[in-house]
């Protein structure tokens, strides 16, 4: 019976180590903010668009889109950054309506991280009165706006641990049965 009990206690220790081995998944990247805000509406179109994360950005990570009623693309020039805050420069906007600004960047941890966040131009910009083509940039390889929305993964804690926990426990277990079985 001392053998069955310890054989317990030492599955029931082997869970308990297991489980105090898990941490806790880190967070990704999140947007703290926008300028313009996102939901807001604007008069004038912006000659920037700016991105604030929670983490310090890499330009060379980072790519903003900016997509009119239209569809036609509105970013100029190369990603900065500074900080947690990533902008780019904006070309005279078309047409009133809603605009998206799309990102995508790479979290600290390596994950890339995408979204959108929209404004609406409330009276027409400059560009309307002219049909504009779209802005060849080095962000013209971004994802389309549908693909931009997509949400964030959002990660989670790792499969790995469970899998080699469960394989300790029946491990364990087949090891005390055969043990005890021979007494």
């Amino acid at each position: 019976m001392t053998r069955a009990l310890r054989a317990v206690a030492l599955t029931l220790l082997c869970g308990f180590a297991l489980l105090l081995g898990t941490g806790v998944a880190s967070a990704h990247t999140r947007l703290l903010g926008s300028d313009p805000a996102d939901g807001s509406s604007l008069d004038a179109g912006p000659d920037r668009v700016s991105l604030e994360f929670n983490e310090t950005m890499q330009a060379d990570f980072s790519t903003i889109t900016v997509v009119g009623p239209d569809g036609t693309q509105y970013q100029t020039g190369e990603v900065t950054a500074d900080g947690g805050t990533v902008s780019t420069a904006v070309s005279p906007l078309g047409a009133a309506g809603a605009y998206e600004i799309g990102y995508r960047v790479i979290s600290e941890d390596g994950h890339p991280v995408t979204g959108s966040v929209a404004f609406t131009l409330t009276t027409d910009g400059p560009a309307a009165a002219a049909p504009v083509a779209a802005t060849p940039s080095a962000s013209a390889a971004a994802p389309a706006p549908a693909a931009v929305a997509a949400p964030a993964d959002e990660g989670g804690a790792p499969v790995w641990p469970w899998i080699v926990g469960a394989v300790v426990l029946v491990g364990g277990g087949v090891g005390a049965a055969l043990r005890f079985g021979r007494s």
